[in-house]
């Protein structure tokens, strides 16, 4: 097992940014080791109101610095983010037990989003004019003002890169951030917020509190402008309630079960060796990553026997260097789940292809990653989500069986395809019921394409983050109109008679002109 690299000096610093004056803290213990990482203070509901007032009278400020301004910050934050790669490595592994190839992934996305959203702000969101009613006598433009503060709830699984996801694009849309992180996750976000805050990002303007998930993160939702939120799908129907009852907009990225289809056309070496990572990458932690496999009978075979030995040989540890392939579980609850899915399988009649056990000997929280056979529906692995390093495989007859079987699912994330025909493979994509699917690949396609949206159907929530979307989410549409003066629009009966056979030919005439 290895001990956490940071020193507590450095976490103790992290720990006083927190918004947090009640007194109270929770023990966060680090998954490689089961220690306790630090006692990490907890904020009240009055700390809560106390940083939206306070984001508030930032916000002001900074959205009238323009953007100019803030995009000259947030590129200042990229680079501060880049030189302090090793260090926000090191707390992203001890807090979350990820490989140092996985928490580069997250590192690299942050760098991508603060990047895209810092040059992207200005041509999405500077306005422009749009078509008058009565083109020459009216003159229409659209504004965009940002919404105010933003909550943002923050998980514990990729907490650099889904702060950054949120955070990043309001505050280049001049928008303040009060953001609930959690508690295993807090000190990644104070790390990344800290090069933020030293670019130039004022401390008010992006607050970060901690404490319990319905008290603190209620409270964030009860005084956003606009709510993001991160999580399972039963808290974010509970969310969703909160920003109806108040007339609030939100972005919700919630569960997923997401499939992998492998077409009979594939090397199936290669395509064992992308399974293998789109399933357990980040022990399968992640919103997007792999649960369902299904593969063609002609394939199935020697992809399986491939699949089964590729995930055999994953090498599994507790370094803080690129020498593992797959880390740690983040929780304990985490583990418990796993272990209770899969012992659930197995006892109603699931093979085990490759894993199944528990790994104590590397750590309290290690668990083989595992593949699934022969999972049925009375299983709960089968449609519930195990946010875990379980994948349950399947042999299908047809593109059209491999299909329906891909959109039978209540959720709606993230799908793929594998096919040694890339023709063949967005054509099955564009079938697939998900918010997005990738082709020969797992989920880094659509989960790095910055400057696509990105977000799920069905179950799997509502909004998007990531491109214009993501940016427009986060302000106002303002039409302003003004009369040019040339001619009079009519006001009485007398005016309207006179000018009503002219506004006539003028209607049938835009629409010879006009194609949209």
């Amino acid at each position: 097992m290895s001990a956490s690299p940071l020193h507590p000096s450095f976490i103790a610093e992290l720990d006083r940014d927190l918004v947090a004056t009640s007194g109270t803290t929770r023990a966060v213990t680090a998954p490689f080791t089961g220690e306790v990482l630090h006692e990490l203070p907890h904020s009240s509901v009055s700390d809560v109101s106390d940083a939206f007032a306070r984001a508030r009278m930032a916000q002001l400020a900074w959205a009238r610095a323009g953007f100019a301004h803030r995009r000259a910050v947030l590129l200042q934050a990229h680079d501060n983010v880049l030189e302090r790669r090793e260090a926000l490595l090191d707390v992203l592994q001890s807090e979350t037990g990820k490989t140092r190839g996985q928490a580069f992934e997250e590192f690299f996305q942050v760098l991508s989003v603060t990047r895209y959203n810092a040059l992207a702000a200005r041509p999405v969101l500077r306005g422009e004019r749009r078509r008058s009613g009565i083109p020459t006598v009216v003159s229409t433009r659209v504004r965009y003002k940002p919404k105010g503060v933003a909550g943002v709830i923050t998980p514990w699984n990729y907490p650099l890169s889904l702060a950054a996801m949120d955070v990043v694009p309001a505050l280049a849309a001049g928008c303040g951030v009060v953001q609930k992180a959690d508690d295993q996750g807090a000190l990644s976000v104070l790390a990344v917020r800290q090069a933020f805050i030293d670019a130039g990002v004022p401390r008010a303007l992006w607050a970060v509190v901690a404490g319990d998930g319905a008290e603190i993160g209620g409270a964030v939702t009860d005084e956003a402008d606009y709510i993001c939120f991160t999580g399972s799908t039963a808290t974010g129907r509970g969310v969703a309630e909160k920003a109806g009852r108040r007339l609030v907009g939100a972005s919700l990225e919630l569960g997923g079960k997401n499939p992998l289809i492998v077409l009979d056309d594939v090397d199936p070496e290669k395509a064992a060796a992308d399974a293998a990572y789109a399933c357990f990458s980040s022990m399968g932690q992640l919103c997007v990553s792999i649960e369902r496999v299904y593969v063609e009978r002609g394939i199935a075979e020697p992809f399986i026997a491939a699949f089964a030995a590729r995930v055999g040989n994953l090498v599994q540890g507790a370094n803080f260097d690129f020498g593992s392939d797959v880390g740690s579980l983040t929780t304990p609850a985490q583990l418990a789940r796993v272990q209770e899915h899969v012992a659930d399988a197995v006892a109603k009649g699931a093979t085990i292809v490759a894993g199944g056990k528990a790994r104590p000997d590397l750590g309290p929280l290690f668990f083989e990653p595992t593949v699934l056979s022969g999972v049925t529906s009375e299983m709960a692995c089968f449609a519930g989500e195990t946010f875990g390093p379980v994948v349950a495989i399947s042999v299908v007859d047809s593109e059209e069986e491999a299909i329906l079987a891909a959109n039978a699912s209540d959720y709606g994330l993230n799908a793929s395809v594998f096919s040694g025909s890339t023709a063949r493979g967005l054509r099955l994509a564009r079938a697939i019921d998900a918010g997005s699917v990738n082709v020969n690949e797992g989920y880094r396609g659509s989960f790095g394409s910055i400057d696509a949206p990105m977000g799920g159907v069905k179950q799997s929530g509502v909004g998007r983050r990531n491109g214009r979307e993501g940016l427009l989410r986060f302000v106002e549409p303002v039409t302003i109109s003004h009369a040019t003066g040339l001619v009079q629009l009519p006001r009485t009966g007398a005016e309207f008679a006179a000018l009503s056979g002219v506004m006539l030919v003028m209607a049938a005439v835009l629409k010879g002109i006009r194609r949209r």
